[in-house]
């Protein structure tokens, strides 16, 4: 009888009007690669990511370029291309000054949806520290540093701006310790920019 009585009184709810939570489509970011890297690479990326986008507060689904659907709903997206061999394969021990790790796109002066991450420069830059890690554990650490500057990238095409922090994963330029190191995130500033710009929920 009670179960009865609180399915009614749902029932009633319902047919009151009561009004359902609005739909929230999540922020879906498609990563899609030039040379497809072992699974603690990948995994040690999507890791990255997601945990620096969560201590910012912001939420995200991942996408595959490969297995992308038709009738998938966003309110916001992303589009990584990942250049290059994402592996640690040849690692010298010369220090590289590769220029630019990554970068979005411009299109009259708006930002737009894709960005590219150059495996290959990251490896060259990061090489002599990662030569420093333990061999069991460089796939990771190089997932990491990739992951970095794909975070980077996002935070230009989620915040649509052009804009630099001072300091953590939205300043203009990275060391190797930056890359490399047990932590590295979003600065409170980046981190409100980033949730003041997330999508708002549609209606159902």
């Amino acid at each position: 009888m009670c179960a009865r009585g609180l399915w009614l009184a749902l029932a009633a709810g319902l047919a009151a009007g009561a009004e359902p939570e609005p739909i929230v489509a999540p922020i879906i970011v498609y990563t899609g690669y030039q040379h497809q890297p072992s699974a603690p690479v990948s995994d040690a990326i999507r890791s990255e990511v997601t945990g620096i986008l969560a201590h910012a507060g912001i939420e995200f689904d991942w996408g595959s370029l490969a297995g992308s659907k038709a009738n998938e709903k966003s309110l916001d997206l992303a589009v990584i291309h990942l250049k290059g061999r994402c592996d640690i394969a040849g690692l010298l021990p010369n220090r590289g000054e590769p220029g630019a790790l990554g970068w979005t796109y411009v299109s009259d002066g708006a930002i737009l949806p894709f960005g590219d991450v150059d495996c290959d420069r990251v490896r060259s830059f990061i090489q002599v520290g990662l030569l420093g890690v333990p061999a069991k554990q460089r796939e990771q650490a190089f997932g990491r540093a990739v992951g970095r500057v794909l975070a980077h990238e996002l935070y230009h095409i989620l915040t649509r701006s052009p804009h630099h922090g001072s300091k953590g994963v939205g300043k203009a330029e990275y060391t190797v310790r930056d890359l490399l190191s047990d932590a590295f995130v979003f600065d409170e500033t980046d981190s409100e920019q980033l949730r003041v710009n997330q999508p708002r929920p549609l209606s159902p």
